[in-house]
């Protein structure tokens, strides 16, 4: 009776303190509440807190990420989440009071930890806030088999749903119901925000669908760390549950958020190994993968005889956006541990493990023997190779080109990042461990690899990464061309850092271009600057290559430069028309014409930037590239032809002289000002004329047609009647007509030119059409 009395007590104050919550909204309720939620989990057991995770906990998610739906705010008021609260007030103490409330060593994760060891309380995470691959594969019983078997984040979760329509549930302990929500807030503020051109399929039906307003701090333009109250909230806690889950190979980080995992053996405490792999899982899949049509490895789905028809589903949808920065700092921080192994500053080696040698670190030029470990224990970067790389490529590809270019700039800063880990230091993380009152390191303990720049430990992470550096940096000079009108002088720092990069350590240039060498030849060739043991790697890097970039495709009107030599080849160091010397050099006087297009304080500094570019780029493809940046475009008029290839603006932006079909003008992108489908049909009606009219081939060396006569031989002297006189004039007018038809068609030939209908369906014209359709109808309605 007594443990009976506790237990409704328990409940009865679970209760009222689930009202308290829900009706915290100003700074001194939410400190109140989290104090009253740590007063009550320090004052029962685990068996009596069971009424708090079962009645307050899934509130306090909802109050604390703004999902509450008695108070959903509309776009132009202020968000109600305690989060975005604490962000908008600048409120360092109530900050840290929900800081406390949330971080790893507090008593609310205690008591977490302490309830899942009991397994007292089980969570069923709606489908619909779950990444939208898995969603799908939740839909029938025979996928979901299949899904626990593919993807472990899912193993031993998905039950079978009793409730009619949903034949499948994903069943969760408190800590990863409290883990996925974590990991699900920047993603649904990033698809509220209702990015341009983002076609993020979610179901209204629920209640958090209606959470549609923006998260100041989020991805803020200004960096977080410039004062101690600025610093992301979330952030800070994301870096604490990654401290705290996750293992860091810095034996001398302090205490409490230094990982634990490296203590243990891989036999001692399974629990420890999958807690981590369960938030590294849950971060890859809901930022990353998402609503990746390939979201699982080609081998592996082989492997089980599975085939993942998303390809239809999906379609060209870009990853979500407002996932810059927390991607950034999910990437620097696990690069960190590649960082310390290859460095050398974990004496007693990586996963606690013997030390042993750091596979690669040999001059790959000299050397002979060559071994790359490309599923090393010693980091996680064999977890995050593929689906970073397709969100990187997926946005550079798919980004509409009406969109705003911040979001691109994001993904880009993280591309750079995981390009550049030699870079990544514990300084990285100095401003945030102090947010979190870990104390600072001194100077000689903090790692200075940012100096050293790229050395030859890091050959087997560059090889094992290679498709970053040469197929990836291509797609990057398409979304370059794509995207250079709508801020060029933001597009050329783009395309300058990315060169800096490639040839910032004459052993990475020259690594990169001996392994395109060897991609490109075969074992036996003749090239003697290539040692045989990177041929061995040839096929794991085809692999990647056929792997990573599966079910990518473009559609005929996106004006993609790699259209027709898709998925098939490296061709950074080509020399054909789509190598990159050749894209580079057109880039560079495209961005010239830009720059003296524009007016602006910063125009001085893109040109010099401009011809610092053309030295690097010089310095790559080891030969002179262009000019210097004074020449006027009137000296450029023979690259036009080229350059409207790239060119993706709407008719209105064109000059009469400019509009005509050359190359492939129409194959841009769909603009704002053009009708989308009246398009797409014009540009098959022109593609069905010039293929019948043989203006697809050039053939200047027939001359002019001979002139048609009509022949009057026979019966000539005989014309008697109207009707014979009518004959022969229309005989000699049809003659005449062909005669100029065939000149006309020889004229464009000739010249290139071809049919180009897509100019109708502006929508200016198509107005202008309608009026006077609609005029013209009037009159004759009232004449």
């Amino acid at each position: 009776m007594i443990g009976h009395s506790y237990g409704m007590d328990a409940q009865a104050k679970a209760t009222e303190l689930e009202t308290t919550i829900l009706a915290a909204a100003s700074p001194p309720q939410i400190a109140a509440a989290c104090s009253g939620v740590e007063a009550f989990l320090q004052k029962h057991t685990p068996d009596q807190s069971r009424w708090f995770f079962s009645i307050t906990f899934p509130t306090l998610i909802c109050k604390t990420f703004g999902f509450d739906e008695s108070s959903l705010p509309s776009k132009s008021q202020s968000p109600n989440g305690w989060i975005d609260i604490a962000m908008l007030s600048g409120d360092s103490e109530l900050a840290g009071k929900i800081f406390s409330l949330l971080s790893p060593n507090g008593v609310l994760m205690s008591s977490i930890s302490a309830v899942d060891r009991l397994s007292l309380v089980k969570y069923v995470f709606p489908i619909e806030r779950l990444p939208e691959w898995v969603r799908y594969m939740l839909q029938n019983k025979r996928d979901c088999q299949v899904l626990m078997d593919l993807c472990p984040l899912f193993r031993n979760k998905v039950k079978e749903d009793s409730l009619k329509g949903s034949p499948c549930q994903v069943q969760l302990n408190v800590l990863e119901y409290f883990l996925f929500w974590f990991v699900y807030y920047p993603v649904c503020k990033g698809s509220s925000d209702g990015s341009d051109g983002a076609r993020v399929r979610r179901s209204r039906k629920f209640r958090l669908e209606n959470w549609a307003y923006s998260i100041p701090g989020l991805c803020s333009s200004k960096r977080g760390m410039e004062q101690k109250n600025d610093v992301n909230l979330y952030c800070r806690l994301l870096y604490a549950y990654l401290r705290a889950f996750v293992p860091m190979v810095d034996l001398s980080a302090h205490q409490p958020y230094r990982s634990s995992l490296l203590h243990y053996s891989w036999g001692h405490d399974t629990s420890v190994i999958e807690r981590a792999e369960f938030l590294v899982n849950s971060l890859i899949h809901f930022w990353l993968v998402d609503n990746d049509f390939s979201p699982l490895p080609m081998s592996l789905c082989k492997s089980y005889g599975v085939t993942l028809p998303f390809r239809s589903i999906f379609g060209e949808t870009p990853p979500a956006s407002g996932l810059g920065e927390v991607i950034t700092l999910f990437v620097k921080y696990l690069t960190l541990n590649s960082v310390l192994c290859i460095e050398g500053h974990d004496k007693f080696g990586c996963n606690g493990y013997p030390p042993r040698k750091v596979s690669g670190s040999v001059d790959v030029i000299n050397s002979k023997e060559i071994t790359l470990d490309f599923t090393s224990n010693n980091s996680w970067n064999i977890w995050v190779q593929r689906p970073l790389y397709r969100f990187v490529l997926r946005t550079f590809l798919f980004c509409p080109v009406e969109s705003s270019i911040k979001n691109v700039s994001q993904v880009f800063t993280v591309w750079v990042t995981y390009m550049e880990p030699w870079k990544v230091n514990l300084q990285e993380f100095a401003e945030l461990d102090a947010t979190l009152g870990m104390p600072q390191k001194s100077t000689s303990e903090v790692t200075q690899t940012s100096e050293n720049g790229y050395s030859t430990a890091w050959q087997t992470y560059v090889l094992a990464n290679y498709l970053y550096y040469s197929s990836l940096v291509m797609h990057f000079f398409g979304f370059a061309h794509k995207f250079l009108h709508t801020d060029p002088e933001v597009i050329i720092q783009m395309v300058s850092k990315v060169i800096n990069l490639l040839t910032s350590s004459t052993e990475l240039m020259d690594l990169i271009k001996i392994m395109d060498t060897a991609y490109h030849s075969k074992p036996t060739g003749s090239s003697k600057l290539v040692p045989n043991a990177l041929y061995s790697f040839v096929p794991a890097i085809r692999e990647q290559l056929q792997d990573w970039e599966n079910g990518l495709c473009e559609t005929a009107a996106d004006g993609s430069f790699l259209h027709d030599n898709w998925n098939k080849d490296l061709r950074l160091f080509s020399g054909g028309e789509d190598g990159g010397q050749q894209l580079l050099q057109l880039f560079v006087l495209r961005a010239e014409s830009e720059l003296q297009a524009i007016s602006g304080d910063n125009v001085a500094q893109s040109l010099k930037c401009l011809d610092s570019l053309k030295a690097q780029l010089s310095c790559l493809f080891g030969g002179p590239i262009l000019g210097s940046s004074s020449r006027t475009p009137e000296k450029r008029e023979h690259v036009h032809t080229r350059d409207e290839m790239f060119r993706p603006r709407s008719f209105g932006h064109h000059m009469v002289s400019e509009v005509k079909y050359k190359g492939d003008w129409m194959k841009r992108p769909i603009s704002d000002d053009e009708i989308a489908w009246l398009a797409k049909l014009l540009v098959d009606l022109s593609a069905w004329l010039n293929e019948s009219l043989g203006l697809n081939q050039v053939n200047s060396s027939q001359g002019w047609p001979a002139w048609s006569y009509v022949d009057l031989s026979g019966n000539a002297g005989n014309v008697s009647g109207f009707m014979d006189t009518m004959k022969i004039v229309f005989l000699s007018l049809f003659s005449w007509f062909t005669a100029l038809g065939k000149a006309g068609l020889m004229f464009m030939r000739k010249r290139g030119l071809k049919v180009n209908l897509r100019i109708l369906a502006s929508k200016k014209i198509v107005m202008v059409l309608l009026m006077v359709a609609a005029f013209s109808i009037s009159r004759k309605a009232f004449s």
